[in-house]
């Protein structure tokens, strides 16, 4: 009576763990699917992958402007905000081209090099494009990434989606689907012990 209920209970807790990998293993599935559509394809658009050397030419803070705050928002979301353009002198070609803070600032507005999020207090954002600006007058020089096939001439600061970061998502998936695996492995060896020494 006893070695039918540890037995039971053995199928029991073999099912719970059979499920638990297979749950882990779709979970991972859905994660990649995530990622690759809406991660991967941000990372293959980008053009500026080479990193270099920029060094700061001027940084002048400009009238101020109008941009939504996002693409397609309602008028009542534009914001005015001081535009920051920074040049830079690219090391890589010599050229003097203008520098963006990331590929969504081109984007959001070609004429400034940085655009803030929308804040309710406009002295913030004056006061954080000023404190931009002072940087990069303090800190001349530092790393930038640029387009080698040249279809765009200007320069970013930091990509949204860097390579680091690319293999930083695909990670957790990966641990998850590996974990699922291991889980389901141990109990068919389990099982097939348990086969080898009932027939013993």
């Amino acid at each position: 009576m006893l070695g039918k209920k540890l037995v039971t209970a053995q199928k029991r807790g073999e099912t719970r763990a059979l499920c638990l990998g297979l749950g882990m293993i779709a979970c991972s599935m859905m994660m990649y699917f995530f990622i690759g559509i809406t991660v991967v394809p941000f990372y293959t658009k980008s053009v500026w992958t080479t990193e270099t050397v920029c060094k700061v030419l001027k940084a002048n803070i400009k009238d101020k402007v109008f941009c939504p705050n996002s693409k397609g928002s309602e008028d009542e979301e534009i914001f005015p905000y001081p535009c920051l353009q920074v040049w830079v002198n690219l090391t890589a070609s010599g050229q003097e081209v203008m520098l963006y803070q990331t590929e969504d600032t081109l984007e959001r507005n070609p004429k400034c090099s940085y655009v803030p999020d929308k804040l309710e207090n406009s002295k913030e954002v004056k006061a954080r494009i000023e404190t931009i600006a002072s940087n990069f007058k303090k800190y001349q020089t530092f790393l930038c990434y640029y387009d080698p096939g040249g279809t765009q001439t200007n320069v970013i600061l930091s990509r949204l989606y860097p390579a680091k970061g690319l293999l930083f998502a695909f990670l957790w998936p990966t641990l998850m689907f590996t974990g699922g695996c291991l889980i389901i492995v141990l109990v068919k060896i389990s099982q097939y012990v348990s086969v080898l020494s009932a027939w013993q």
